[in-house]
């Protein structure tokens, strides 16, 4: 856990790509994908069926480590607006024992509009939570700070001839881009021309590693 400075506020960034915010005892998480084995499957594509019970299964240590009172999910939290419904039984209810024990709220993103079974928790389409603005994608003439996934972020960089991919937070001074929290989830350039339209100001990735945390700047 590596603390950091965000608009007045203190957070920590969790090398397995969450955030935690210790003022609130709450967990961050942007971009679960629960269940999109699943959703492949049903088009004929087979993948291992067990993406959801290992992205759940890592959301519950990080909960019991830190004792978390709030579970904050970003948007994309399910692959498909019916994923909830294909969730097998054990990872059902690791969820359920989630929603149970914090004060859960679900973000709704582009891949989940609509979602009515979450399995507990609230459910809205963003949130000002202290004077942080929650939603899934960042907006770029927001000029309150901000929040947000979507973009499943990774900087890639070549150390020594070799190319090395690591998923990474994007910050301006007012946005925060998280990575992409699920175990079946792809990437995207941090230095991509999307991201850099979402922020609208000088970026730089973010890496945690350890105790330290790794600050690469990122040009326009």
């Amino acid at each position: 856990m590596v603390r950091f400075s965000f608009c007045g506020h203190e957070l920590a960034a969790l090398p397995q790509g969450a955030l935690f915010w210790p003022a609130r005892r709450a967990l961050l998480l942007a971009d679960l994908h629960l269940e999109k084995a699943s959703w492949f499957a049903q088009s004929g594509q087979m993948l291992p069926p067990y993406d959801s019970l290992a992205t759940l299964s890592d959301v519950a240590a990080l909960a019991a480590a830190f004792a978390a009172e709030e579970i904050w999910c970003l948007g994309d939290s399910f692959h498909d607006r019916h994923g909830c419904d294909r969730l097998p039984e054990r990872p059902r209810g690791m969820l359920l024992a989630l929603t149970a024990t914090t004060r859960w709220t679900w973000i709704v993103g582009n891949h989940d509009p609509g979602f009515a079974d979450q399995c507990g928790g609230a459910l809205l389409d963003e949130a000002i939570v202290d004077g942080l603005v929650l939603r899934h994608e960042a907006e770029p003439r927001e000029t309150r700070p901000e929040l947000s996934g979507h973009f499943h972020p990774k900087l890639r960089i070549t150390h020594r001839g070799r190319s090395v991919s690591r998923r990474c937070f994007v910050a301006t001074t007012s946005k925060l881009i998280l990575p992409a929290f699920g175990s079946l989830t792809g990437g995207l350039d941090a230095r991509h021309p999307e991201i850099v339209r979402a922020l609208g100001a000088p970026a730089e990735a973010l890496v945690p590693v350890q105790d330290k945390l790794l600050r690469f700047p990122l040009a326009a």
